[in-house]
């Protein structure tokens, strides 16, 4: 068993297999030793692939304290089969031995009459009206992504005391990463050290060894706001309070990971044109309506450079319908500058290391998609001059290339920009947003700066 468990989980089809014949012969006995070799999140790993019957055998075959951690790591969707054929009882047993946090969050993906009723068969009067609580605060707030477990210590205590009490406390909590002191209004002063607390005289108060510079967040946060938090002063856990700053809960480290991955899976379909927050596994009529908006965007993007081309038929005569070969060369270049810029934009401000005003991030990226477009236009106007033999076409297209560099890369810088300021995610913008709008206007510069220098 020592072993095992420093073996790296890997789930094979013979290890499926084996837990199907389990299922399938009632034997329980085996089914329970094959599965107590395995950490919680490798059994909630197994039980995405078994079908919902299997599955919910699986659950009710286990314990509670094992299975109410196995809900929290199942997919999603496989989670809201499992909990629809569960009883309002059942799911209660599982949520009595979770922290309130992860209870709150199951709780939350229940319909409302669902909910209550399951609210109903908690037995704990403590814990049910904490999970309570936490159901009251908005999503995507501090509040919503708190835990009510913490250790909490009062400023008049003295050493022995305190040491006395927080065992009984630590007894609840999975993860003590902080001991946090408050006065007798339960407003937060600071926090311990377990170390000072550890070799300090027992006489000793607790206000003689609180420090009293500690980082808290509003329960009204913005999740993404205490991700910043905690990743810039590489915080574990931080306490959360409210208007008073009383002391009302913690946020660890793991739910932080939980919103940063949810926000980068967020912003990587953004990126890729779809809205919505689907998976592989969605219906076809799901994922149609996720991405069937920005094709369409893409449709009308198309449909405006075929009118912007019609209006420069002239254009395409004579020595002049070179032009024409090049215009998806054009269009790329457009729409891969203006990723670009509003990939590292976008990125900046996630991270929060755009500073500093708009027009000085606007000349940065001018001076610099100009030294881009430079030398990728050198190196076109050599192509071209060496393939056609024509100084003025090769200058045109050259031109054309660089001032189409220029323009997506500032419309690039400015759009995620001007989203952010008006409180829209900025990610839509690396997306076929960005790519449509700089196609069009790039084959309207190409074709407009083309004829301005050739004469047509």
């Amino acid at each position: 068993m020592e072993e095992s468990e420093n073996i790296q989980f890997q789930l094979t089809d013979v290890l499926i297999e084996q837990v199907e014949l389990f299922i399938e012969q009632e034997n329980d006995k085996e089914l329970k030793a094959l599965l107590d070799e395995f950490h919680y999140a490798d059994i909630a790993e197994i039980l995405d692939e078994l079908n919902l019957e299997q599955a919910v055998y699986v659950i009710k075959l286990l314990d509670s304290d094992t299975t109410s951690d196995i809900l929290t790591e199942l997919d999603e969707d496989n989670r809201e089969k499992v909990l629809k054929s569960l009883s309002a009882k059942e799911i209660a047993e599982e949520i009595e031995e979770l922290d309130t946090d992860d209870a709150a969050d199951i709780i939350a993906e229940l319909p409302e009459a669902r909910q209550q009723a399951v609210i109903a068969q908690i037995e704990d009067e403590e814990h049910k009206e904490e999970i309570k609580e936490l159901l009251t605060y908005d999503e995507n707030t501090a509040g919503s992504l708190m835990a009510k477990e913490l250790v909490k210590v009062y400023e008049t205590w003295t050493v022995a005391g305190c040491m006395r009490r927080i065992r009984g406390q630590a007894e609840e909590v999975t993860r003590v990463h902080s001991i946090y002191v408050v006065n007798k209004e339960e407003k937060l002063i600071g926090r311990l050290s377990l170390k000072d607390l550890i070799v300090a005289k027992n006489e000793r108060k607790i206000s003689e060894l609180v420090k009293v510079n500690v980082d808290s967040v509003n329960v009204e946060e913005n999740v993404e706001e205490v991700a910043k938090i905690m990743a810039k002063y590489d915080l574990e856990a931080i306490p959360v309070v409210d208007e008073n700053k009383t002391l009302l809960g913690r946020i660890t480290i793991d739910d932080i990971v939980d919103v940063l991955k949810e926000e980068a899976e967020k912003d990587y379909q953004m990126a890729a044109g779809i809205t919505g927050d689907v998976d592989s596994d969605d219906t076809i009529l799901e994922l149609t309506r996720a991405r069937l908006p920005w094709l369409f965007l893409g449709l009308v993007g198309g449909i405006g450079a075929f009118l912007i081309m019609e209006g420069f038929e002239g254009l395409f005569t004579g020595k002049a319908v070179i032009l024409f070969f090049f215009t998806p060369l054009i269009a790329a270049m457009a729409g891969n500058v203006g990723v670009q810029s509003s990939a590292i934009i976008v990125q900046g401000l996630a991270n929060d290391d755009v500073r500093g005003s708009v027009n000085s991030r606007l000349i940065k990226e001018m001076l610099l998609a100009a030294l881009n477009g430079v030398i990728l236009a050198l190196f076109l106007f050599l192509f071209v001059w060496a393939f056609k033999g024509e100084l003025n076409t090769a200058l045109a297209i050259s031109v054309s290339l660089v001032a189409v560099i220029i323009v997506a890369g500032l419309i690039g810088t400015f759009v995620p920009l001007f989203l952010n300021k008006r409180g829209i995610d900025p990610a839509i913008a690396t997306g076929p947003f960005i790519t449509t709008s700089n196609d069009i206007l790039g084959i309207l510069l190409y074709f407009w700066i083309a004829k301005m220098i050739l004469g047509i």
